[in-house]
């Protein structure tokens, strides 16, 4: 046999009877050996590239800081940043923990947490507002579309679909990211009393969750939606992806009530009853509430660590309003300059809208919908104005005008 026709890794020099494989490649070849060895050492560069990565994260974001940045974007909630910035420090120090070493003895249980609060109190803006400063991926999802195996409607997998995308489908940083499971509430049970209708998005959401939450291998489907059996699955490990749920828990305040006895009457009333504040008992909120309200005992146990949103009181809602990087009249001002015109908004119209977004009972959300019945039809004329508006002043008269429009005068101005 010719010199010429012996085959040779272009690596190692090994010939064709000392490798399992040889592969060809365009003007050489790479034996099987050659391969694992470059595979190694490309995992070890990569590896310690993500320990890089995790250590400069914990370097800039500590727990106060973290906080710090969330008070630039959220008004109050001190208690529930508190509590998710804790958390978020501590899934990083987790998976920095995960990357050092697998010897050590001690292994770090994750702590997925539930915020409870009434709608419009911040609770999606916190999850997105931590999305901007993180170096993981992050994804918020909606249980609300969420149904069991089976019936229309998305699989819980599909959860993990959106991570996947929010990590251009690098499985390895998928697995370390957070997932924030939005409008938690409307998958508990919705009665304890058996139906003849099967309650698909309730309580068999709730035990799909389970193993979701707690670390298991699951199959997602790439593409989201229902899962076929024929299709391409992607294995993703959640064991160190942190799981964070809210949800409004509309009427659990009556959970807690009834909890704390505070509706008891004569001499058999509760001591405790005289020391609670009635106007806010989301704050005595307990694992037993959730589990009245509807959540399964074990879901509860999977989200350990339980904090709540304060209702926002007029003081917080005239912050809302004004202080924030992305406030109201900010944005409002913003979309104004990009016309040319200049917006001010008269004091006693802040007053009035925080005055009116208080009886809707909307909370922030309620801000904009008064603030778009004010400005709207001034939006519609500015940009068709021949002679551009370059100062534009809202005052209490205009703004009560565009109110009773609007036919929002039947609620009466505190």
């Amino acid at each position: 046999m010719s010199k010429e026709t012996i085959l040779r890794c272009s690596m190692c020099g090994r010939d064709k009877k000392e490798t399992k494989i040889l592969i060809a490649g365009i003007n050489g070849h790479i034996c099987d050996n050659c391969v694992t060895q470059a595979y190694t050492i490309v995992k070890e560069e990569n590896g310690g590239n993500q320990k890089q990565q995790i250590q400069q994260a914990l370097n800039l974001l500590k727990p106060t800081a973290i906080k710090q940045k969330l008070d630039e974007y959220v008004i109050g909630q001190d208690d529930a940043k508190k509590v998710l910035s804790v958390a978020v420090y501590n899934h990083f120090k987790r998976i920095a923990h995960v990357a050092k070493s697998n010897t050590e003895e001690i292994e770090i249980d994750k702590s997925n947490l539930i915020l409870v609060g009434e709608t419009g109190t911040g609770k999606t803006l916190l999850a997105r507002t931590i999305a901007k400063m993180l170096n993981v991926p992050f994804c918020i999802a909606d249980a609300t579309v969420l149904t069991e195996a089976g019936y229309v409607g998305e699989d819980v997998e599909s959860i993990l679909t959106r991570l996947l995308q929010a990590a251009d489908y690098d499985v390895a940083a998928a697995e370390k990211g957070i997932v924030f499971i939005d409008e938690v509430d409307k998958i508990a049970r919705k009665s304890d009393n058996p139906s003849i209708s099967r309650d698909v998005s309730g309580e068999g959401v709730q035990q799909a969750m389970l193993k979701l939450l707690e670390g298991t291998i699951v199959n997602v489907p790439p593409q989201g939606g229902r899962k076929h059996p024929d299709a391409k699955m992607i294995q993703v490990n959640t064991k160190n992806i942190l799981f964070i749920c809210g949800g409004a828990f509309d009427g659990i305040e009556k959970k807690i009530a009834n909890r704390l006895n505070t509706q008891a009457v004569g001499y058999s009333a509760s001591v405790l009853a005289n020391e609670v504040d009635k106007t806010n008992l989301l704050q005595y909120i307990s694992p037993q509430d959730l589990k009245a309200f509807g959540l399964i005992p074990e879901l509860i146990g999977r989200l350990p660590v339980l904090t709540y949103l304060k209702p926002l009181d007029r003081a917080t809602l005239r912050s809302i309003l004004t202080e924030p990087k992305n406030a109201l009249i900010k944005q409002y001002a913003h979309l104004f300059k990009m016309e040319g015109c200049k917006l001010s908004v008269d004091e006693e119209v802040l007053n009035l809208i925080v005055d009116k977004a208080l009886e809707f009972k909307l909370g922030a959300r309620g801000l904009r919908s008064i603030c778009e019945a004010i400005i709207t039809d001034v939006m519609y004329t500015l940009p068709s104005e021949e002679k551009p508006t370059k100062q534009l002043t809202i005052t209490l008269d205009y703004a009560m005008q565009k109110l009773k429009n609007a036919r929002l005068t039947h609620l009466q101005v505190a």
